[in-house]
């Protein structure tokens, strides 16, 4: 008996209607990116362990597919773009003066150990606008956010914005070793405040400090929540944070998208290259976000360049599952006929065929099978989304 092969966990087949659907979204998006003046880049899909390694600050060791290459270094399925972007940026753009706008779409990988619905292969399209750290290209980031996700068709979403500034500010005026702060740093993005309040408890911290970390939870909302974090801390540079939130508001509002855009300052990324505003665009239908971002003004020094940066990237499996669930349909917009014809009648049907096609049709020729009827066959192209024909004697 023949084995039958699957996908492995994580990974899946898609063909047909679906897959043109999907390759038409990415175009669409992709479209939207390269009007903000966004160039395309390819990176390799593997890449060497240490484009990922611990010090970078992206995702675990464990959750990378590793493997070895002929010479025994070890390399890696490629599991997040921004690493792999500003190892290239590093190599070739390093010692450019001016701003440096990139854009990608290609799969990103992760192995997870428990697979629970979440795919371990993704399609994702993203931009990276390098060598500008302006609340003005803070700002046009998130607006373009908005843009695709409206280009793709979605009416209710929202763009969740933080600022880990805010956070790692009040952790180092706290003194609080690594360990700790990454355990803090989990509690409080889960929104479990139970377990931060058993941290906080252990902690010989001011009383202004501990409110302000008991008040984390409660940091999201419109923009009134800025004033309320204000209200928090007399920390410089958690205040500085707060009013870098504030400026981007105001600019988001000239670009008329301040309606899809919210703020959580309890919004603490996985990423630890971060060093900024980090985003999250969510939408019914999705338990996860379709959209993360950033900035990560230190991390092409881990690569040899000196150079701020913000990025984001949008999952396609994602935002093509919210779709389908809030029943918006995608239009495919290609012109495709099914051609049946009795064998008798080949040059007649493929003369129609090269007529057809030079119109810009995609036209399937299909010889009839004696076995299958007429309306079997139109069934099927009704089922591919095609026009039918039949060429008979």
């Amino acid at each position: 008996m023949q084995r039958e092969i699957h996908t492995p966990e994580g990974m899946r087949d898609i063909y047909g209607i679906e897959c043109r659907k999907k390759k038409m979204m990415q175009e669409r998006l992709m479209q939207v990116i390269r009007s903000y003046g966004f160039e395309d880049i390819e990176t390799p899909v593997i890449e060497y362990f240490d484009v990922f390694s611990k010090e970078v600050g992206t995702t675990a060791s464990r959750d990378l597919y590793k493997f070895f290459d002929r010479i025994g270094d070890t390399l890696v399925l490629r599991p997040d773009f921004t690493p792999s972007i500003a190892r290239a940026v590093s190599m070739y753009f390093g010692d450019e003066k001016l701003p440096k706008r990139l854009c990608y779409q290609g799969k990103t990988f992760e192995n997870r150990h428990s697979y629970q619905g979440r795919l371990n292969e993704s399609t994702q399209i993203g931009v990276e606008y390098l060598g500008d750290d302006s609340v003005e290209a803070d700002s046009e980031l998130l607006a373009l956010a908005v843009e695709t996700m409206c280009a793709a068709g979605l009416k209710e979403f929202q763009i969740s914005i933080g600022e880990v500034n805010f956070f790692k500010a009040l952790v180092d005026e706290a003194g609080m070793d690594e360990e700790t702060e990454l355990a803090l740093r989990k509690y409080i993005s889960n929104k479990n405040m139970f377990g931060a309040e058993e941290i906080l408890d252990q902690m010989n911290l001011s009383a202004e400090l501990k409110t302000a970390f008991r008040e984390f939870s409660s940091l999201f909302g419109g923009p009134e929540i800025l004033e309320k974090a204000r209200s928090l801390t007399n920390n410089q540079r958690a205040l500085a944070a707060v009013r870098r939130l504030e400026q981007i508001y105001d600019v988001l509002k000239l670009y008329g998208v301040e309606e899809y855009v919210s703020f959580d300052l309890s919004m603490l990324s996985k990423y630890r290259y971060y060093t900024g505003i980090i985003f999250q665009g969510y939408t019914y239908g999705s338990g996860e976000p379709l959209v993360k971002g950033g900035r990560y003004d230190k991390l092409l020094e881990h690569f040899g360049a000196d150079m701020p940066a913000i990025g984001f990237g949008l999952v396609i499996e994602y935002l093509m599952n919210a779709l389908e669930r809030q029943k918006i349909e995608i239009t495919v917009e290609d012109q495709k006929l099914m051609l049946v014809y009795d064998k008798c009648c080949y040059a007649r049907a493929l003369a129609l065929a090269k007529e057809k096609r030079n119109k810009g049709c995609f036209v399937s020729l299909v010889a009839k099978d004696p076995d299958i009827s007429v309306s079997e066959y139109e069934t099927m192209a009704a089922k591919h989304q095609c026009a039918f024909s039949y060429v008979e004697e």
